[in-house]
């Protein structure tokens, strides 16, 4: 779509349904000048309009008036209906192929002048004759001088009743051209366009017409529009290389990117800067090298120091590259690139050999300075292959991006430096132990870098010479990742095989201890589970350091409130609000965002209410990105099940298609979707999301309570008929939680479970599924479970012929209308119609229904 030429095409448009326009389109290669031209004489007002289309290439000695032959040639079959003069005759040596339609050639003249005359009259006698409305010469900066002096020629008598467009680019205008431009018309009126770059909403909204979709992030766009200089044909070039490379690919919640360190130039841009690039003087191809191997803004004499040049003379070339566009003062006395793609495309037409020295030079005039720039130093010596160097400034500014919170270039960088150049094995132990650190630390979801440092982690480990310490704690930190990852089995299994390592390393081996004690695999008891997590609290007193004994009493609150333990909320109010460190307040946001988290499951929305609200505005103050996904999830959550469901669509997508949400957040958005759209009647649409979340759990692992689609396609197999069918969804969960002992993720499963036994005609499995319920929720307080457990009851007496069904009902309503916190009578998004109907038409007491109000 053509995008942000509104103004500037009915602008166009309105001059060329005047007679007698010149129209002149400036801007950069690459702005869309041509584009808008099509366009314009596209318009409605102008289809009639006859246009001679005359495209000058950029020739390094042109033929004269050759452009404007080519655009004529197409006219060829109108030529024998014209009545030409014999004036027209001078045209026989533009076109021999003509010569049986032309009248015979004139009589040559003595002077040049005259026969150059002769031919413009008589060509502007063809177009006449033609009938030419519009005379369209593109790239005009290319054009040959014969070609543009017609053009004055024509201006000049006024152009009869035809109008003139000519492109160009403004910095690369001839002197013949700019005769052309410099002068009004005689009887003509002259309308000037410069077309400037995109904005960065204009470069959103250019992506998404090209993908036909509106899933594209503002964060993508100015990522772009960095990159590309908001150019629309560097914008289009890169999208197309970014989707043929799979850079940017379709996933379950819509377009996303990789990771990637640079983009990649696309040909055509590369071409283009590169012709530029080649028709300039030495001095200046020299001093555009060393601007794009420098990359940042920099001044004349460090240009000049990395093109080893004297300063006059760098100064010299540096006037040029600023004259040709395609550099720009950046800021006071610090020059750059016109637009990073510009940069990297004569970066890499520079031979490697040179580009080696040019960063040596670089990085030695670098950091003579008074304060060096370490990431700086960090590139240029890396590129420069001196790896001791790199080493030093690549630790050094990996240790201040981590202090600084740009966590992820951390990561990056440590992978990046223990990936590529050759290392002892006492650096590589320490190096990727920084890296395991930052990783886990990182406030960035890792995404793809995430499975680049497992794969690092991975290479390490392999190495037999490791010392059992260190082999211990790469062991956990790669155990940590995977965990992190979602591979629960794999991640608790390295956990468990570092413990023996660890044992000089108290505070790793609680942590690692319980990381295992979360019960997030669907293969172990509870008691095993409580087994890790006691284990870890004998060594809290051995814990060093305040960050890792918050981390200590996070997760042994996460393990408690998660296996239903009354204790986990007893330490759970331990967990301060407040530190002076950001580590310190990054873990206690952490530990509050994880409370609130599980006050869900317990059914205890007050307290989860309040857990959002202190972590929320801990992550919002400390800027820990992470975690910022982490909450609008659970604020969403929170407003699912007390049926705050106003502008709740609208998040839940922008967190399903969000670049920087993890894969967890992602899905849970997905199935809240998918179960609001079930309860607005969207069943189809529904089912198909619901399905697409029970398949990537399959993926994942099916232990995490909070991922749960069960239940909602439960449901919709219920209101078909097919109790078999909603078994299949509910039974396989139902059987892992019984075997784990944790009845407390069972809240929204049992009433579909129990609908479905009884429907299946096994009243007395139901029956002894309440009675497990039941015990399993014995001397715990879970006001959520437990209000589930009353509805379950229910439902069996009502398939047992009970007449107390309907009190039964009612006392559930009003379990789950007492729940902590709850904003709403509503019932829960669980139990089938039939229930409903029981107890609105039995005892009148039902205040609202989802499926019957909208409420």
């Amino acid at each position: 779509m053509l995008v942000g030429r509104d103004d500037e095409r009915a602008t166009m448009v309105g001059a060329l349904t005047r007679p007698a326009a010149l129209v002149l389109v400036e801007g950069e290669a690459g702005i869309g000048k041509s584009r808008l031209v099509d366009e314009c004489l596209a318009a409605p007002e102008l289809h009639d309009r006859r246009v001679l289309m005359a495209v000058c290439p950029p020739l390094p000695e042109p033929f004269p008036l050759g452009a404007v032959v080519d655009g004529l040639r197409p006219f060829h079959d109108r030529l024998g209906g014209l009545d030409l003069s014999p004036l027209a005759g001078a045209l026989r040596p533009l076109f021999p192929e003509w010569g049986d339609l032309l009248p015979p050639a004139p009589e040559t003249l003595p002077d040049p002048r005259e026969t150059r005359h002769r031919l413009f009259r008589a060509l502007t006698e063809l177009i006449d004759g033609l009938g030419v409305d519009v005379l369209v010469v593109e790239d005009g900066h290319w054009a040959d001088a014969a070609t543009l002096d017609w053009l004055l020629t024509l201006c000049a008598s006024g152009g009869g009743r035809r109008s003139i467009i000519v492109t160009y680019r403004p910095l690369e205008i001839s002197e013949s051209l700019l005769r052309l431009t410099s002068r009004l018309p005689r009887e003509m009126t002259q309308t000037r366009l410069t077309l400037e770059p995109l904005d960065v909403p204009q470069t959103c909204e250019f992506v998404a017409s090209m993908f036909s979709t509106t899933e594209v992030s503002q964060t993508f766009a100015a990522f772009l529009h960095e990159h590309t200089g908001g150019i629309p044909l560097a914008v289009e070039q890169t999208l197309q290389l970014l989707r043929d490379r799979r850079d940017i690919f379709r996933s379950e919640t819509g377009w996303r990117r990789r990771i990637m360190g640079e983009l990649q130039v696309p040909p055509t841009v590369r071409d283009s800067v590169l012709e530029r690039v080649a028709r300039l003087p030495p001095g200046t191809r020299a001093v555009l090298e060393a601007a794009a191997v420098l990359e940042a803004p920099a001044d004349e004499s460090l240009i000049a120091a990395v093109a080893g040049m004297e300063e006059p003379v760098a100064r010299d070339g540096l006037e040029a590259a600023l004259a040709c566009g395609l550099m720009r003062e950046a800021g006071r006395g610090a020059f750059a690139f016109s637009h990073v793609l510009a940069s990297r495309a004569v970066r890499d037409a520079v031979p490697a050999s040179k580009r080696r020295l040019l960063h040596r030079r670089a990085g030695e005039s670098l950091r003579e300075g008074e304060h060096p720039p370490i990431v700086r130093l960090c590139r240029h010596f890396r590129e420069a292959g001196d790896v001791g160097e790199w080493c030093r400034y690549a630790e050094a500014a990996a240790e201040l991006a981590l202090e600084s919170g740009d966590d992820h270039t951390t990561v990056a960088m440590l992978h990046d430096l223990l990936t590529t150049a050759d290392h002892t094995l006492e650096r590589r132990v320490r190096l990727t132990r920084k890296l395991g650190e930052a990783a886990k630390l990182s406030a960035e979801p890792l995404s793809e870098l995430g499975e680049r440092v497992r794969a690092a982690l991975e290479r390490v480990l392999a190495d037999p010479a490791l010392p059992p310490d260190d082999r211990g704690e790469l062991r956990f930190r790669l155990g940590w990742l995977k965990l992190h990852l979602g591979e629960f089995e794999h991640g608790s299994a390295d956990m468990e095989a570092a413990l023996p390592d660890l044992e000089s390393q108290p505070t790793l081996a609680a942590q690692g201890m319980l990381m295992i004690a979360a019960p997030l695999t669907g293969a172990w008891p509870a008691e095993r589970h409580l087994m890790w997590a006691r284990r870890a609290v004998e060594l809290f007193p051995r814990v060093q350091g305040p960050v890792e004994r918050l981390v200590c009493l996070n997760n042994h609150a996460l393990v408690l409130l998660m296996l239903g333990e009354q204790e986990g909320w007893r330490v759970a109010g331990s967990i301060p609000r407040s530190a002076e460190s950001r580590p310190e307040r990054r873990e206690i946001a952490r530990g509050h965002l994880i409370v609130a988290q599980n006050a869900l499951l317990w059914g205890r929305y007050r307290e989860a209410a309040e857990g959002l609200a202190t972590g929320g505005a801990m992550v919002k103050d400390i800027g820990y990105h992470r975690l910022t996904d982490t909450v609008r999830i659970g604020e969403a959550r929170l407003a699912w099940h007390t049926a705050e469901w106003s502008g709740l669509d609208g998040v839940l997508e922008d967190i399903a298609t969000s670049d920087s949400a993890d894969t967890v957040s992602r899905h849970e958005a997905r199935l809240l979707q998918g179960q609001l759209e079930l309860a607005s009647g969207a069943r189809q649409q529904a089912e198909r999301r619901l399905r697409e979340v029970l398949a990537l759990n399959a993926v994942r692992g099916p232990a995490d309570p909070f991922v749960f689609p069960n239940a909602a396609l439960a449901r919709i197999a219920l209101s078909d008929g097919d109790p078999t069918g909603a078994l299949e969804f509910t039974g396989p969960l139902i059987d892992m939680i019984a075997r784990k002992g944790v009845w407390l993720w069972a809240t929204d499963l049992v009433p579909l479970h129990l609908d479905a036994l009884v429907g299946a005609g096994r009243l007395a499995d139901a029956r002894a599924l309440v009675d497990a319920f039941a015990a399993g929720l014995a001397r715990r307080d879970l006001p959520g479970p437990a209000a589930s457990l009353d509805t379950g009851r229910a439902i069996v007496a009502q398939a047992g012929g009970a007449g107390r069904a309907a009190a039964l009902f009612a006392e559930a309503a009003r379990a789950w209308a007492a729940l902590p916190g709850r904003t709403t009578n509503c019932w829960p998004w669980s139990g089938r119609d039939s229930a409903c109907s029981a107890v609105t038409t039995t005892s009148g007491a039902w205040p609202c229904c989802p499926r019957r109000s909208g409420g």
